[in-house]
This record gives structure tokens, C-alpha cells and sequence, in this order.
């Protein structure tokens, strides 16, 4: 039996996953836009978010949200992270008893610091939570790539079941049942993809860079075992992998918003004119809330943080790594 998937939410990064859940069964993609949906059904195109990428001939789309969620057997949230519990409080009002929810955001909750899962949890008690997360450009994907991605969730058997949701013969998945380091690799690379950004705007060269993704990763890294997740999984696609093409893409929002901070540009005018998110951004505060829960150094953090909340500018963000004393490698402070 092929289960029947709900995607919620129109953006680049749903889309592509609900493209790619319509070729192993029926999918309907939620769109807040009915302009969207109509323009999905008849020209097959989400041109605001992928262009002239053509999506899969079986997905359906609607503005519906009850349509898409009332026989549905999976639910994908592919909304941002500020939008997610009121878009499930959306999602509650239809949804079918024990139906799983699978999270493709990225970031964390502003205010209750909780990850996505835990806020699936708490609106939707008793639906087994997971998270769909790795290195995956969508625009890419939608071009023919090959990629790899992680699903990840505590119950093993459905896990099985959810693989067959997502794969194909490009797109590689793998399950782990990490679901905290999962999720805070996803969410904290967004924040070392600000400062290495950054990094390029300001021509600080490849060295430089390689040591803020090196060491960011060892930032992300203490921080998700210290919230109980394990070390194995941030050097996996959920981790390393994740960090590496977020850091690099020219795709990358989060990249991007770095590099146009190192060349001068004010957050609020680079937020303004992009019309997709980038995560850490908002990220970058819950970060320094958690690391101080947990009693976690994290020095780039911090200076990502600096730049976009504080004023600071991007070259005393790089000074202010200098300033920080360099240690063991493999010092877990």
C-alpha cells in the first residue's frame, strides 16, 4: 500500500520534497498562495521559489489545507520555523489519529527554544514525530543531482515506512534515530553558514574560511551532545554534510546573507528584499540562549550573533575570533 502524503507548505525546499513523494505515491502540496497552487496544477512550475523546474507530473496542489490533511497517512511540514505551530495548529484541525508529522525546517523556536519535533509534540501529542534533514539544495535536486538525506526519528519501524516516501534513484536516504542531533545540526549550521559567508564578503580567503567551518562544526557539535544528541551523527550528512554545502553553495541564503553583511550591507536591507528565509538568522539568538543553558563556548556563534543583532560588523567578528584564545582541538569545552 503507498501511503498518501500532505506537504504543507509551498516553498523552494516543500515543493521538492513533495515532487519527489508524488513519484512514490499520491501527494498533495498544501499552498498558503491559491495563485501558487493553480500555477502548480496547470503549468507545473512554482516559479516564485524554482524557476522553470518542472515539479512531478502526480503532485496535485491546493489552497486547502483541510483538503490536503484529512486522508493523508504522512504529514511533511515544510514551513519555516517561525510560522510551524501556528501552521500545525492549522494542520490539528484535520488530521487523522496517530498520522506522523515530518519536519523539513531548519531552525529552532524563538521564546520556548524548542526544536521542531518538540513542537509537534506539544501541539499534536500522540503523532510520532520525525525530521527529514541534510544536504540538500533544492534547485539542485529539481535539476537532476544526486543527493543524500537523513529521516530521522525514534521509532525504528516507521522509520522503514518513511523511507519509501522519499527516496529515488537520485535522492539517497538514510535513517538515524538521533533525532536531537538531527535536528540541531540542521538548525546550527545555518549560523556557521552566516560566518563563513561573511568570510567571503569581506576576502578573508579559503584558510580562513576552512577554519570557520572546522571549528563551527565543532561548535555545533558540542552544543547537540551536550542537548543529548550523539557525536557520530554531526559528522554525518545531518552534521558535516549539511554544514559543508550550506557553507559553500552559492545557493545558500544563509551564505548569502554572510556575504552581503562582509560587504557592508545592513541585515534589515538584505532580510528585506530576499523572499525566502534564511533561518539563522533567528537562529543565531536561540543559539546564544541555548549555549548559556547549557554552559557551551561558542565563540563564532557569538560573533554571528554580534553582527546581527548587535551592530557589530563583520571585520570586529573576525578580530574577535583572533581574540579568542585557541586551546586543544579536542577540548569539549
Amino acid at each position: 500500500m503507498r501511503l498518501k502524503v500532505a506537504v504543507i507548505g509551498a516553498g523552494s525546499w516543500g515543493t521538492t520534497v513533495a515532487s519527489i513523494a508524488a513519484h512514490n505515491g499520491p501527494t498533495v502540496l498544501w499552498a498558503r498562495n491559491p495563485e501558487t497552487a493553480a500555477e502548480i496544477n496547470t503549468r507545473r512550475t512554482n516559479s516564485r521559489y524554482l524557476g522553470t523546474s518542472r515539479v512531478g507530473r502526480d503532485l496535485r496542489a491546493t489552497a486547502d489545507i483541510g483538503e490536503a490533511v484529512r486522508t493523508a497517512d504522512v504529514i511533511i511540514m515544510g514551513v519555516p520555523s517561525h510560522g510551524f505551530r501556528a501552521t500545525l495548529e492549522m494542520v490539528r484541525d484535520h488530521i487523522r489519529p496517530w498520522v506522523p508529522v515530518i519536519s523539513l525546517a531548519k531552525g529552532l523556536e524563538q521564546g520556548s527554544l524548542l526544536r521542531m519535533t518538540q513542537v509537534i509534540n506539544d501541539v499534536l501529542p500522540g503523532h510520532p514525530a520525525g525530521l527529514l534533514t541534510g544536504p540538500n539544495l533544492a534547485r539542485e535536486i529539481m535539476a537532476g543531482f544526486a543527493a543524500a538525506s537523513v529521516v530521522a526519528m525514534d521509532d525504528e519501524t516507521i522509520l522503514r515506512e518513511l523511507r519509501a516516501v522519499f527516496r529515488s534513484k537520485i535522492f539517497r536516504v538514510y535513517t538515524n534515530q538521533d533525532v536531537v542531533g538531527c535536528e540541531i545540526g540542521g538548525a546550527l549550521k545555518n549560523v556557521i553558514a552566516i560566518a563563513a559567508g561573511m568570510g567571503d564578503g569581506l576576502g578573508v580567503g579559503d584558510n580562513t574560511k576552512a577554519a570557520v567551518v572546522t571549528r563551527g562544526l565543532a561548535e555545533l557539535t558540542r552544543l547537540g551532545v551536550a542537548m543529548g544528541g550523539s557525536p557520530h551523527t554531526f559528522a554525518g550528512l545531518a552534521g558535516m554534510g549539511d554544514l559543508v554545502a550550506t557553507c559553500a553553495s552559492k545557493q545558500s541564503r544563509n551564505r548569502y546573507v554572510g556575504e552581503q553583511l562582509g560587504k557592508g550591507r545592513t541585515i534589515v536591507e538584505i532580510c528585506d528584499e530576499m523572499h525566502m528565509v534564511a533561518e539563522g538568522v533567528k537562529t543565531s539568538r536561540v543559539v546564544m540562549e541555548l549555549a548559556a543553558k547549557y554552559d557551551v563556548q561558542m565563540p563564532i556563534a557569538r560573533e554571528v550573533y554580534r553582527v546581527v543583532h548587535e551592530a557589530a560588523t563583520p571585520s570586529q567578528a573576525y578580530r574577535g575570533l583572533l581574540r579568542f584564545e585557541a586551546g586543544s582541538e579536542l577540548d569539549p569545552g
